[in-house]
């Protein structure tokens, strides 16, 4: 992490869902940029792994092992991360599950209020004390993990889909509660993207590999490339941009 430019040195950031996929490459981009990093997740092994792969590049990063879905957990996370660096200046707030796969009618009650839970809830809760920390110090930015799945439906996935549709109406509307408190809140809508939970949801659908001709620029997107877009919206140059849901999909929703 030893750039000569840095876009957010000395900031500090929560990243959710930081033990994989799109989180874990968001941890990284966010540390490479000079923030100080806060990575939780439910699994141990893989948060330790992402805190541990940043500090061996120089970066500073802790790993709070928290459940999205649990009020007192998440307070925990957001105060450890105060506790820790004195303050909190971005959010990526990335963690979500996809659920068991079942039409609408066959869906399990036990799956129905899991997903919404983590997915829905979850986030809510996130934001409640990310924003409480962020009001403290009058600025911050937050970025909510929807999907593309937030404007389309897709059978099998009725409370994911319903989660991310949730998502994108929560993040509006905090967006417009609290702008002038200095606090913008935007969302991103990553297409399919090369992580474990598009390979599960590929294999529920007996799928090998995501059809590549349904995207435009022809292939599905690294963790990577999101994570570039959620680090676009914590800096200054987006100042203006609130309530956002940006697609990130290679032109997915455009066919």
């Amino acid at each position: 992490m030893t750039q000569q430019f840095q876009q957010l040195s000395g900031k500090v950031v929560i990243v959710t869902g930081g033990a994989s996929g799109i989180g874990r490459a968001s941890a990284l981009a966010f540390a490479r940029e000079g923030a100080k990093v806060v990575v939780s997740d439910v699994f141990g092994e893989g948060g330790e792994e992402t805190a541990r792969l940043i500090q061996e590049a120089g970066g500073k990063a802790i790993f709070v092992k928290a459940d999205v879905s649990k009020r007192e957990e998440v307070e925990a996370m957001t105060h450890k991360a105060v506790e820790t660096y004195g303050r909190l200046d971005c959010a990526f707030n990335n963690a979500g599950i996809e659920g068991v796969t079942a039409l609408t009618a066959d869906c399990t009650e036990e799956n129905w209020d899991r997903v919404i839970s983590i997915n829905l809830k979850g986030m809510w809760l996130c934001m409640k004390y990310e924003i409480l920390q962020m009001i403290k110090q009058g600025s911050g930015a937050i970025v909510n993990m929807a999907a593309i799945g937030a404007t389309i439906g897709r059978p099998g996935a009725s409370p994911y889909i319903v989660s991310k549709h949730g998502i994108v109406g929560l993040t509006r509307n905090a967006a417009v509660e609290y702008a002038k408190a200095g606090i913008r809140i935007n969302a991103i809508c990553p297409g399919p993207t090369d992580t474990a939970l598009l390979e599960r949801a590929l294999k529920d659908r007996g799928l090998a590999e995501f059809p590549a001709s349904s995207i435009p620029l022809g292939r599905i997107a690294k963790p990577q490339e999101i994570a570039e877009m959620v680090i676009m919206l914590c800096l200054d140059k987006a100042s203006y941009v609130i309530g956002a849901s940006l697609y990130v999909d290679g032109g997915y929703i455009l066919l």
